[in-house]
């Protein structure tokens, strides 16, 4: 029973693995590359313009990811963020709205390629006896945490709690002596995140979305 255990807990870590990893990766290289073309060189210099993993593995950020991969209903983690210095944006306030835009909405583009990959894969099942049909059944998985993956990794850095990507885009958006007002909890956000998480709170506020975006990619699926 217990070997048994272990064996799903592995299996379910390497099944998100793929789609975890692409996703951090693409959302902080998206970062670095609209802030490169905005005229900041920061996240070139520091070598984070790559999808080499290893530059934007953070400790806690992976073991969040397996924790949640093994008890919770979502998986989160997250990368070491890219560095961004607005004095280089024509618009500083503007050219921060953008950047923190990029990675939610690179996730959401995975989501969606994972979503064709996952309806190929469903259509083109594997024949008897041949080689795909040992890895027919993790790709089937892996295209389905894709898709779940990275509609969570979207939302959840959405949110607007410093230092997630919400918090820059409202900040964007405030008045000016709102948003410094605003930027001042930003030394308790990732208490407040972990107090959300750990409450299951920020579960129930993203969970419809999700749903809702699954549905969504799943309707577009079916008509393409």
């Amino acid at each position: 029973m217990f070997s048994t255990d272990i064996a799903e807990s592995v299996t379910k870590i390497a099944v998100a693995l793929v789609p975890m990893l692409l996703g951090m990766v693409c959302h902080e290289v998206a970062h670095g590359w609209v802030a490169y073309k905005l005229g900041d060189p920061t996240a070139k210099s520091h070598g984070r313009l790559t999808l080499n993993p290893v530059p934007h593995i953070d400790p806690m950020g992976t073991a969040m990811f397996v924790l949640t991969a093994l008890t919770s209903p979502f998986v989160i983690g997250w990368a070491k963020p890219v560095p961004v210095d607005a004095r280089w944006f024509n618009n500083p306030r503007k050219g921060m709205i953008l950047v923190s835009a990029a990675g939610p909405i690179t996730n959401f583009i995975l989501a969606i390629l994972f979503g064709v990959a996952f309806a190929f894969v469903a259509q083109n099942g594997p024949t008897a006896g041949s080689v795909y049909s040992y890895g027919y059944d993790f790709l089937y998985k892996m295209c389905i945490a894709g898709v779940w993956i990275n509609l969570t990794l979207g939302w959840f850095n959405l949110m607007p709690f410093p230092p997630l990507d919400g918090s820059n885009i409202l900040a964007g958006l405030l008045p000016p002596r709102l948003a410094y007002k605003f930027q001042g909890i930003s030394r308790y956000g990732f208490f407040i995140i972990m107090l959300l998480l750990a409450t299951g709170f920020l579960g129930k506020i993203i969970s419809p979305l999700i749903q809702g975006s699954a549905g969504l990619i799943q309707q577009l699926i079916s008509i393409i």
